[in-house]
């Protein structure tokens, strides 16, 4: 009886004594997961704006772990030593905090943003710089190739031109140059005007026929070197043609000037055979009508000898009237010097010494 109850008592001591191990167990857990007080932060650092991770993580509820309570009526044991974990934790803070404190670096994508914007800037063409740099170079081009004669070399650099218009329409500057260039080429109209003026009849249609093609000659090269202005400014807020544009002035600066002029001119040089170069008179005839087609309406057979289908189509009614017309060409050729029956006789007396020569030479064996 008596070993039975040392047995009991010796049974819950051992009990109780597992308890109060149990209990102190727990109460370190406590302690591991209360977070330590944050370390005064350095007088030269700034305490953080916000908690460092390291104390997120001490933070966790204490709900999160199921656990018994201690058992009533026993006494807690003593807290437990702080031991190197948590020391670990608490130095690992003060590391983040320290390190959350200092200067961020500068990231290299800002360093690179700012050199190309600072390229960028030092590339910006002012309007100074358009009209004392780029506009010279310009000007100096177009006036060679406005006076240049058909077949002549130009010592320009047509890459140079093209860039300097290129960086012009880069730089916001299309409205200006465009400007510039329909000003700059109406002058230069008006003094080819001018000349035309005070031409001389006798060479009033040779002069004309100078004036056209060179002008015409010009809009070759000139309305391909504007060709980005064209592109990105013209055709795309004006609506409109560089060509257009500067066959438009030509129209209204020369050739309205001077038609009244220069028909009558024509007609009289188509009276008389041979009076202006046949070439001469389709370019200024098909530069005409280039122009202005309208102007057919002042003289139809004169337009109808060099573009086709300007006038209305034969019909078997007027077959006499058309062999009328050309017995008279004939009968004004004859009138200046040309007779048909002299070059009949005289192609007719060629063929046959030919033909003669030709016969001896077969009869000898003479291949």
């Amino acid at each position: 009886m008596e070993e039975s109850m040392e047995e009991e008592e010796g049974g819950s001591y051992e009990a109780m004594m597992d308890d109060q191990n149990h209990n102190n167990w727990e109460a370190a857990v406590d302690g591991f997961r209360q977070p330590p007080p944050p370390p005064p932060p350095p007088a030269s650092i700034p305490a953080p704006a916000r908690e460092p991770p390291g104390g997120q993580l001490l933070a966790m509820p204490a709900v999160s772990v199921d656990r018994k309570g201690p058992k009533e009526g026993l006494p807690m044991g003593p807290p437990p030593e702080p031991n190197g974990v948590i020391m670990m934790l608490k130095s690992c803070d003060a590391a983040a905090a320290v390190a959350k404190a200092a200067p961020a670096a500068t990231p290299t994508s800002s360093i690179n943003i700012n050199t190309s914007t600072s390229k960028f800037l030092m590339n910006v063409i002012t309007i100074e710089d358009y009209k004392s740099t780029y506009w010279p170079k310009l000007d100096g081009a177009i006036d060679q190739l406005l006076t240049q004669s058909p077949g002549d070399y130009i010592p320009i650099s047509y890459e140079q031109i093209y860039s300097c218009v290129y960086k012009c329409v880069c730089q916001q500057h299309s409205e200006q140059m465009y400007s510039d260039l329909i000003k700059k080429i109406t002058n230069h109209l008006e003094r080819v005007s001018k000349e035309l003026q005070a031409s001389p009849p006798d060479l009033y249609i040779e002069r004309f026929n100078i004036a056209l093609g060179q002008y015409m000659g010009a809009l070759q090269s000139i309305v391909p070197l504007f060709i980005y202005m064209n592109k990105f400014y013209i055709e795309t807020k004006l609506n409109r043609d560089l060509k257009d544009d500067l066959i438009k002035l030509f129209t209204e600066h020369v050739a309205e000037k001077h038609i009244y002029s220069l028909m009558p001119l024509l007609l009289e040089a188509q009276s008389t055979p041979f009076q202006v170069t046949p070439s001469t008179m389709a370019n200024i005839v098909k530069g005409l009508y280039t122009l202005r087609p309208e102007w057919v309406q002042m003289a139809p057979t004169l337009f109808s000898k060099f573009i086709p289908n300007i006038l209305p189509r034969a019909v078997e009614s007027e077959l006499s009237e058309y062999a009328a017309q050309d017995q008279k060409l004939q009968r004004e050729l004859i009138q200046n010097g040309f007779t048909r029956g002299d070059q009949s006789r005289k192609r007719a007396g060629d063929e046959l010494a030919y033909n003669s020569s030709s016969a001896c030479a077969s009869s000898r064996g003479y291949r």
